[in-house]
């Protein structure tokens, strides 16, 4: 896809936001089935069914996807579709690798030590990019996929959580 195409796709869809900005407010779902034997939980992402359970640092024996891993690769998921389309929209070609690492100190989940913080205390993403641009330009790629990443966005802000049992 060139810059063209994505313009010409994405024209509609930005007036129609503009028209009317109360249908660009969409709520994503996921849903999980519990197992009723393992401790593991199936996740369908619209393409497969994920079977999501134990981290080996909490007892799994890493045959199954880590929820923490999950995170970790949709905010690379997010940042690199992010990027491509900027990088689309502007005329850069680029390639690479974009890396997610996250610090997590697994005493905290597992209870071990009740001061020591569930989650994870840092995130890193990196961009390993191939490209004969300039390097303001994409520095400025970089810097426009952090403001427009959806991901990266959730996980930098503080937003309202809930939880429900129904």
């Amino acid at each position: 896809m060139d810059a063209a195409q994505l313009k010409e796709i994405q024209r509609p869809i930005k007036q129609r936001y503009r028209d009317d900005p109360g249908v660009a407010m969409i709520t994503l779902r996921a849903e999980g089935q519990l197992s009723d034997s393992e401790v593991a939980c199936s996740v369908a992402t619209g393409q497969a069914l994920v079977e999501a359970g134990l981290h080996p640092a909490t007892g799994g024996d890493g045959s199954l996807a880590c929820s923490g891993d999950m995170l970790l690769q949709a905010l690379v998921a997010c940042a690199g579709v992010t990027l491509r389309s900027v990088a689309t929209n502007r005329g850069i070609e680029v390639s690479g690798t974009i890396t997610a690492e996250g610090d997590l100190d697994f005493r905290g989940t597992l209870g071990v030590d009740r001061d020591t913080p569930v989650g994870f205390g840092e995130i890193r993403l990196l961009f390993d990019l191939d490209s004969t641009a300039a390097s303001d330009d994409l520095d400025e790629l970089v810097a426009t996929t952090e403001r427009y990443c959806v991901i990266y966005q959730t996980l930098a802000a503080p937003l309202r959580l809930e939880v429900h049992r129904v």
